[in-house]
Order: C-alpha cells, then structure tokens, then sequence
C-alpha cells in the first residue's frame, strides 16, 4: 500500500461518503439572506452575507453548543415553504457534488418546518424533489452524487413514533433511514423505544445522535435497548478506554462497539466548535482510528462550522499526518456502514471509490 501524502488538491478529486450532515445546518449565507428576504424574516444579525457566513460559524473562544445552536433558529425561519425547502435540498446536493462527495445521506428534523402549514408528508417530499434536482443538476455538470435522507425525530418531544412511521412510509421514495437528535442530557433515547421497535419491525435502519454532549450511558443505551446500526457522533466511547503504561485498555462498552464494527459518525470541527473537544489535536478520532474502531468523518454543519468534508479531511490530515491510504480506509468505512442495499453498496465501492483511489495514486 501506498503512503501517499495527502494535498489539498487530492483530497478534492478523492471520492468521499458523508453519512452525517444536518440539511438546516448547511445552507449558503447567501441564501438564508435571499430566503429571509423573500420570507419577510428580520432577525438575523446581519444582512451581509460575508459577516452573516462569518456570524454562523461558533469558532470563539468560549463558544460552546448553546451558542453552536443559535443559528438553527434562523436557518429553520427561512426553510418553512416547498420552495425554500427544495431550494436548500437542491443547493446542498450540489454543493456536496461539487466537493467531491459521491454518497451522502442529510438528515432533517421534519417536525421543524410545518410553521408555514406544510404537512409532515409535504416537507419530506419537498426535500425529496430538490435532492433530486440538485443532483441532476451536478450530472449536467459532470458531478455524480448519491443523495438520501435521514428523518430524525427531536428527542426533547413527543412525535418520534410518527417520524419513524413517516419515515418507513417513504423508504421507497429516497428516506433511507431513522434518528433522533437534540439535547442528550435529560433525554435518553430510551424515552423513544416505541420508535425504535417500530422501526426494527419494519426492518429498516437507525442511527442515534449519541455520545457526543453527554457520556457512555448514552451510547449503552442507544446500543443496547434501542439496537442503534450507528452512533451519531459516539466519541465519548473515549471515555471507556484508558491507557496504562502507554497500553491502551478497552473497557467492556468499547470492546461491543469495535468488536461489533458499530460505525462512528464523528465530527471533529463540529465537536470543537460544541466545546466537546478543545481542538482537533486532542480530539479522541486518531485514537479511535489507530485503535481501529470503525471510524468515518462526517461535516455534521458546514455551514455553523465553516466547512466542507474536504476541508475536514485536510485539517485532519495536517494534525494527524493521514495518508492517501488513512483517508481511503476512512471513505470505505463510511460506503460500507451506508444505509443503502449491499449490492448497491458493494458496486460504489467496486466502481467508484476504489478505482478513484487507484487513479489518484497513479496519478
């Protein structure tokens, strides 16, 4: 194998799988503008789009997932119509596409834009149709991507069930799997086991927002009362390994997890930016990779975190020193832990990821 040292310019041609990306924590400054605009919505803090992309991004010191949170209010304000739900779905599949992402699955929180008098079954087809232009417009210009969608249900109420039954409803349709998101602390997601259960007997697919604000009894009980396929964030697995004369020691918990191959959906910058980690060099992914868990990395919020998933992998790869070969390992943990069919998921990474790789290193 090849130790190729990775450059700006080859982590951009480089195929990449996101499996973490909130809808409404990805939209262009310029369009939340046009959007409040159009809406006639006058809070937000600024109306350059400059300082308005500079204002969403909870890089300060001090900043932590209260203040990470505050733009949600205004990026949700502007996302309660079909045209400004399709519009943002269309503008977020290319925008993916055009950073090189060959698979993604968004997720949103349906529950949240029925202000304008939308139906639940209403806001999930209007993100449905502009995921779909989005990426037929990134094939017109030569970009091909794969875009499905997560429907999560917000742990602090009370519609998890109906989200679950929603999302079942449209499993055909491009919804490719459930979630709950939200605060962990105070709401565990065995609150939400009726959702889970419906989901399992549907036999379709879950991931849990766990581990990420609050600690391991949240990943014990996403796993192992809610049998969560993903853990949405996961790092604070961290938490149940401790290193003893420069040996590290699994605790039970870590063992299932790697022993099991639950995939990590972890988001540096974003836990960063949450105050989880004090910086992308302390934070627990390169142990996690080195101790071989099955890591991938995931944007969690371009927009309140001001990046791409290339630019992730390129701040990973300058503290950490990936190679071509890490960043490959990284994108097939990601195709191979996707919601999507085996076969069809066996032929991505047959036909477009490894060969990718293959080019970028005889290049």
């Amino acid at each position: 194998m090849s130790s190729t040292r990775l450059t700006r310019d080859l982590i951009e041609r480089a195929p990449k799988v996101l499996l973490h990306d909130h809808l409404d924590g990805g939209l262009r400054p310029a369009t939340v503008l046009e959007l409040a605009h159009e809406n006639r919505y006058t809070g937000l803090p600024t109306n350059d789009p400059d300082e308005l992309g500079r204002w969403f991004i909870a890089d300060t010191p001090g900043s932590d997932l209260v203040r990470y949170l505050e733009g949600f209010a205004h990026t949700v304000a502007v996302m309660q119509t079909k045209d400004q739900l399709e519009r943002v779905a269309s503008e977020t599949a290319l925008d993916l596409a055009r950073d090189g992402v060959v698979y993604a699955e968004i997720r949103f929180a349906p529950e949240l834009h029925l202000i304008g008098g939308l139906t639940l079954h209403e806001v999930v087809r209007a993100v449905l149709d502009g995921f779909a232009h989005g990426t037929a417009t990134a094939a017109r210009e030569g970009h091909h991507v794969i875009v499905r969608t997560i429907l999560s249900a917000m742990r602090q109420a009370n519609l998890s069930e109906t989200i679950a039954e929603l999302a079942v409803e449209f499993r055909d349709q491009g919804v490719c799997g459930f979630d709950i998101a939200g605060p962990e602390d105070g709401f565990p997601p065995t609150h939400h086991l009726r959702a889970f259960h419906l989901v399992q007997r549907e036999d379709f697919h879950m991931t849990i927002h766990a581990g990420e604000a609050f600690g391991l009894p949240s990943i014990w009980e996403a796993v192992q009362f809610c049998n969560a396929e993903r853990l949405g964030h996961g790092v604070r697995i961290v938490d149940d390994i401790a290193e003893v004369d420069g040996v590290y020691r699994l605790g039970r918990l870590a063992n299932y997890i790697r022993d099991r191959r639950i995939p990590l959906e972890v988001c540096p910058t974003s836990n960063v930016h949450t105050g989880a980690a004090a910086s992308i060099a302390a934070h627990p992914i390169e142990l996690l990779r080195r101790l071989r868990f099955r890591v991938t990395l995931n944007t969690d919020n371009r927009l309140m975190s001001g990046i791409t998933l290339s630019s992730e992998f390129e701040s990973c790869a300058t503290t950490f020193g990936w190679t071509l070969d890490d960043m490959e390992w990284l994108t097939l943990n990601a195709a191979k832990s996707a919601f999507y069919e085996f076969d069809t998921r066996l032929a991505m990474i047959n036909s477009v990821i490894k060969p990718g790789y293959a080019a970028l290193r005889s290049a």
